[in-house]
């Protein structure tokens, strides 16, 4: 791990330089609020701290403060105060949020009779430090969250605070894998233990997880060990056998390789590793949208249909019939790069190079003709035979047979003929 300025040795950080590099990177004076306005007691945790002291910052990074108090009472004085939204997120545990200046400042309620009680309820210790405000020389590290952050190791505080609230299972995989962090030989064994307790989590805090990791820049190797830790079982695919050989070429790396841009990437990489490891149906059971779940259904049946072994030739896809392969390109014409990350690159490339091309009319198929149009100029009455036809038209239009309105037309007219 890289510590930037005259800490720039992890290997000698102290929590006191920890403390000045982390405020260093938090310039609270670029906060909304100014720390005065915040107790004398009120300690900055978390994820935030954790980010500082990795110097991976962004603008305006989400604040998590606890304070000894009424955190509801407080958050709402803050907005009186200073503008804002509140929102109360947790009344029984006094959790709030104030939303100010593109900012989201959480605050809560101590946890227990002190800051180092609250800290060793928390999940892994890389989440268990904290900056008290009124002492900024000082790191509260009871649990050794700093040298695990120098040795690249997400430990879990506690069995038991993985139990008490198991999407922590998944969620130490996540965030592994966001950070490039291995995770201890004992933080293993108790997740591959209790992996099942997951199922008793709400399906929509998993699946908000197990989206943040398809999209991580590692997530295939996060996802990899999610499987072998069997954290994905009650949704996984039925037909998910050869899911780790998929996840392996599902790699940023071999993204860049296809040449996909950042944006292409974006696009693609999450899709393909969530279809490698789970189906319309356990997307289904984790109240994904129904869009997400068709586009994962489009890609296994395409997969399916013309094999996700990176040695076979995708020439089935050539030597599908005309009528398959405009399904294919209508199915995937979003979706295209997801399918051709398991495609041999002298065959990917040029099928890339189709579907960049916004007036490929087979890569991305539109109607040859308007219904109205035709329906005036042929005669025709609304009806199942005039979709057919439409289709036709489409098809046709898309292998290059028609390439106007006239010569559509004429087209529909043989079709029409030859139907009879």
């Amino acid at each position: 791990m890289h510590m930037p300025g005259a800490a720039a040795d992890a290997a000698i950080l102290t929590p006191e330089q920890a403390a000045v590099l982390a405020w260093r990177n938090l310039a609270p004076q670029r906060w909304p609020l100014p720390l005065e306005a915040f107790p004398p007691e009120a300690a900055l945790v978390g994820g935030a701290v954790r980010d500082a002291l990795l110097n991976r910052l962004g603008p305006s990074p989400d604040l998590d403060l606890v304070v000894a108090g009424d955190a509801i009472s407080l958050c709402r004085q803050l907005g009186r105060r200073h503008g804002g939204s509140v929102v109360v997120l947790d009344a029984d545990r006094s959790i709030a949020r104030l939303v100010i200046a593109g900012w989201s400042i959480d605050l809560a309620r101590m946890e227990g009779s002190d800051l180092h009680t609250d800290l060793r309820r928390r999940d892994y210790t890389v989440n268990a430090m904290a900056l008290p405000l009124a002492a900024p020389d000082k790191l509260e590290d009871q649990l050794g969250g700093l040298a695990h952050l120098q040795q690249k190791m997400m430990v879990a505080v506690c069995e038991q605070n993985l139990l008490d609230d198991p999407l922590r299972l998944l969620r130490g995989v996540r965030l592994g894998s966001e950070l490039g962090f291995g995770l201890s030989t004992a933080t293993e064994n108790w997740i591959r233990q209790h992996h099942q307790s997951l199922e008793q989590v709400a399906s929509e805090r998993v699946l908000a997880e197990i989206e943040k990791l398809v999209a991580a820049v590692d997530g295939e190797q996060g996802l990899i060990t999610c499987l072998q830790l069997g954290l994905l079982d009650p949704w996984r695919a039925d037909h998910a056998v050869d899911a780790v050989e998929q996840l392996e070429r599902c790699s940023t790396e071999g993204s860049k390789q296809l040449g996909l841009t950042a944006e292409e990437q974006q696009q693609a990489l999450p899709l393909a590793r969530l279809a490698a490891c789970l189906d319309g149906t356990g997307l289904r059971k984790l109240h994904s949208s129904r869009r997400l779940q068709q586009r994962v259904a489009r890609l296994r049946h395409w997969q399916g249909q013309l094999g996700r072994n990176s040695n076979l030739s995708p020439k089935q896809a050539e030597n599908l019939s005309e009528a398959d392969r405009l399904r294919l390109q209508r199915d995937l014409e979003e979706d295209l790069p997801a399918l051709l990350l398991n495609w041999p690159l002298k065959s990917a490339v040029p099928w890339l190079a189709r579907w960049r091309d916004p007036g490929d009319l087979l890569f991305h198929p539109k109607a040859a003709i308007n219904g109205v149009t035709l329906q005036e100029a042929l005669g025709l009455k609304a009806s199942p035979k005039l979709g057919k036809l439409l289709e036709h038209l489409m098809l046709e239009q898309a292998f290059g047979r028609v390439h106007n309105k006239e010569e559509t037309l004429l087209a529909a007219q043989t079709w029409l003929e030859s139907a009879h």
